[in-house]
Parts: C-alpha cells; structure tokens; sequence
C-alpha cells in the first residue's frame, strides 16, 4: 500500500454498501430536484410566452444591432481603462505592503483591506452620487479600479512573497538596494507566475463592467435592458441569450489571451535556461 493511498485510508473511512446506496440515493434526489426546478423555471418562461419566435424579431432591426455594438464598445472601453488603472494601483499598493517603513505598510495595508471588503457595487453606487453626479462612467471606472487594484495589490504581494528567499539574500549581498533587488531579481520572477492570476482578476473586471447597470451607464446590459423594454412582449430569455453570450464570449477571449501569455513566457523561460547553463 502506497503512503498516499494509506493516508487516506486513515483520513477517509472506506465507505460500505449501506453508505454507497445512500450516496446514490441522495445523488438520484439531487438531480430530481435540479431537473425540477429547471422544469419550473420553463414553464413559467414559457407561459410567459418568453420561447415565442416573435420575440427574436427587433435583433433583426439595424438599431438593436447598432445599440448592442455600442453596449459592447462602452462595455470594452470602461474594462480597458479600469484593468489598467487597476493593475498599476496594485503595484503601488503591493510595493507599499511590501516597504520596510512601517507608517507606509501601515497605510497600503488599510487601504487593501477597506476596498477588498467594501461591496462593489455599494462602492460605485456611493461615487456616482456622492462624487460623479450624473456621470457614470468615472463612477464605474473609478470603482472598478479601487476594488480590483486591492485584490491586484493581494496577487503580486503573495506572487512575489513566494519566491524563495535566497533569491533576495543572494541580490542584497552583492550590494544590491531594495529597488534594485524587487525591479531587477525579484518582480520579473514573479510576473510568470502571477500573469495567470492577474488575468482571472482581469476577467472578473470584465464582468463586473455590468454593474454599470445600476447608474445607467450604457454598456451591454443596459443596452439589454434597453432593447427589452422598448420591445413587444418584453423578450427577456432572447436578450440574456445574446447579452450572455457576448459577455461568456469577451471573457473566454481573455482567458484564450492569459493562456497564450503564459505559454509564450513559458517557452521563453525555456530557451533561456540552456543559454544560461
């Protein structure tokens, strides 16, 4: 027996006929309940008459379509410059957790773990009234940042925090100074191994573009909500089939992007390590 498999054995009882039926029966449950649900949900759809055909109608207008392009540019626009806007936030506030001056710790500390705990869309909703009256979008830009350059700050500070400590001793005793050692040894080191995770909290800014819904900035939900309302029947399931799929569409762009990234990186770390040897 193997020392993995004896582990858990000791951690994980084996468990017995009587145990395995009622983890199939309670498996079987399970799914009778999900496909319940799921019928109900579509019934009640579909007696709202959300399944007609006529409802794919207005997406045939040139108008729809020209909102919807307009919903996507709004939605790519706000995500360009609040991805940015985060990322260097999150240098800045990594940096300031990773200072060896106390006051300044202090401060980035504060500020990481006031805008990771604060709701977002408290956050934007709060800067739309209070700081950007009637415009929506520095609002939404604006907490989008703050939020996400928080959890930025948490990714590159544990990325560069898990590099092994010889890495900066060895720097420190050629002389090197901190600067030095973080922009030179220790940060590019660490980019191949963040990049994945920067880019996932990348793809979550992307989605959250859409709680610009709430403060009417027109980016692609508002543009569904838009199109919905101003249409025959309310074609709600036909507009979530579109709007969702754009946005499953964006996101899994980023994601094909962050894994081309990460493999470039990859196949250049290999090519160097030969030249190095």
């Amino acid at each position: 027996m193997s020392t993995r498999t004896a582990t858990a054995t000791v951690l994980f009882d084996t468990p017995g006929p009587k145990a395995r039926l009622r983890y199939r029966l309670f498996g079987a449950l399970s799914l009778l309940a999900i496909a319940g649900l799921g019928w109900y949900a579509y019934a009640k759809l579909d007696a709202a008459g959300q399944f007609d055909p006529e409802l794919w109608d207005p997406f045939q207008y040139t108008a729809v379509q020209q909102r919807i392009l307009d919903g996507v540019v709004a939605t790519l626009k706000v995500f360009a410059l609040a991805g940015v806007l985060s990322i260097v936030l999150g240098a800045l506030l990594a940096a300031g957790r990773l200072s060896d001056h106390r006051p300044v710790r202090a401060v980035s500390s504060a500020v990481v773990q006031f805008f990771r705990a604060m709701p977002l869309l408290i956050m934007i909703f709060a800067l739309y009234h209070a700081v950007f009256p009637s415009e929506p979008m520095p609002a939404l830009v604006l907490g989008l940042t703050l939020y996400n350059g928080a959890v930025q700050a948490e990714i590159m500070r544990t990325g560069i925090l898990a590099l092994p400590r010889g890495q900066g001793e060895a720097a420190y005793a050629l002389g090197m100074g901190k600067t030095q050692v973080m922009t030179l040894i220790l940060v590019p080191q660490a980019v191949r191994s963040m990049l994945p995770a920067i880019i996932g909290q990348l793809v979550v800014t992307l989605k959250d573009t859409s709680l610009g819904f709430v403060i009417t900035y027109p980016e692609l939900l508002y543009a569904g909500k838009l199109i919905a309302s101003n249409s025959t029947g309310y074609p709600y399931i036909p507009v979530v089939i579109v709007v969702g799929t754009l946005y499953i569409g964006l996101c899994l762009a980023l994601t094909g992007l962050a894994k081309w990234l990460e493999a470039r990186g990859r196949r250049g770390a290999n090519r160097r390590t030969p030249a190095a040897a």
